[in-house]
């Protein structure tokens, strides 16, 4: 048994992208999108039709509209292929926003309804701050469920917890990459501190009880993924999963729940003022958080250029 097989039996694997045709070679239980990924997607001539049908259907909507509606579109032909779950992405520019981003969630949910897709199958990904926990605090309320995006912080992952998230989606590559520029050193699987982000994140939850999933994400090589065999899911890559896939080693579980609970751990909540001062006391996570919203922000940017070109 290969090694993305023995993972399976401890993790939900998700696969982190828009192509239809590695979700069939890999069959993930569910898939995640965001706007690079559906960018990256879309320029490739085997996904364009989603996009050229979009807009023939609707000539005279919105480019926001277009959007959300290839947004959608990509989803329901993912919910075709995963028995289980697609996330799809508030736009980024709305962050800060939380009106902006409720509305926006309640639009892309309608399309959903509208296109006869059981929602409970629809996570909608919203970034980890103060205001996108609020906007996802209402939305489960309203039974919405949420997949808590760009989360870098031990004071995210408990927000969103109290919030009642159904899901967060801490960025273990990206911890890495600062550390990594800030130090100058290399780390191990073990010593890597998105691993150890994590670890922490999974050992509060299961300490306290919250029932907010952990799916690590945004992962840099196989052995941070495998330093998180346990997880409660782990959304991977393309060719992440292809090495995996190739790979005999065996793939011990090192995440548990019971031994996770046993950890020596003081339970913490956050105010608005507490959190803010305690994103401010952690360079990477608020470097981050904010790298990440604007990368996201200009993938948007492009595919709005891309969707203008394309009914010029």
């Amino acid at each position: 048994m290969n090694a993305l097989e023995q993972l399976k039996q401890h993790t939900v694997v998700v696969a982190d992208t828009g192509d239809f045709e590695t979700m069939r070679a890999y069959a993930p239980r569910d898939a995640t999108t965001n706007p690079s990924l559906i960018l990256k997607a879309v320029a490739k001539p085997e996904y364009r039709a989603l996009l050229d049908q979009v807009l023939r259907d609707h000539p005279g909507a919105a480019t926001s509209e277009v959007i959300d509606r290839l947004l959608v579109a990509f989803g329901q032909e993912i919910l075709k292929i995963v028995p289980g779950r697609v996330s799809t992405e508030v736009d980024a520019r709305l962050s800060f926003d939380t009106e902006g981003t409720l509305g926006k969630a309640r639009e892309i949910i309608a399309l959903y309804r509208a296109a006869g897709i059981d929602t409970s199958r629809v996570l909608i990904k919203i970034a980890s701050t103060w205001e996108g926990i609020r906007a996802a605090e209402v939305l489960e309320r309203e039974g919405v469920t949420c997949n808590m995006t760009l989360l870098f912080s031990l004071p995210q992952a408990v927000a969103c917890a109290e919030a009642n998230a159904r899901l967060i989606s801490p960025f273990v590559g990206r911890i890495l990459d600062w550390y990594k520029k800030s130090t100058g050193q290399d780390y191990t699987a073990e010593t890597d501190p998105g691993v150890l982000s994590v670890r922490r994140i999974y050992a509060y939850y299961k300490k306290f009880g919250y029932g907010t999933e952990v799916m690590g994400a945004s992962f840099r090589n196989t052995g941070e993924i495998l330093a998180l065999a346990g997880c409660d899911l782990l959304t991977i890559s393309p060719d992440l999963l292809g090495q995996l896939a190739a790979m005999e080693a065996p793939v011990p579980r090192l995440l548990h729940p019971v031994e996770s609970a046993a950890h020596d751990m003081q339970r913490v909540s956050y105010d608005e003022a507490g959190f803010r001062f305690a994103m401010n006391e952690d360079a990477m996570a608020t470097e981050k958080l904010a790298e990440g919203i604007r990368l996201f922000a200009a993938d948007t940017r492009k595919l709005e250029a891309l969707i203008e070109q394309a009914r010029a």
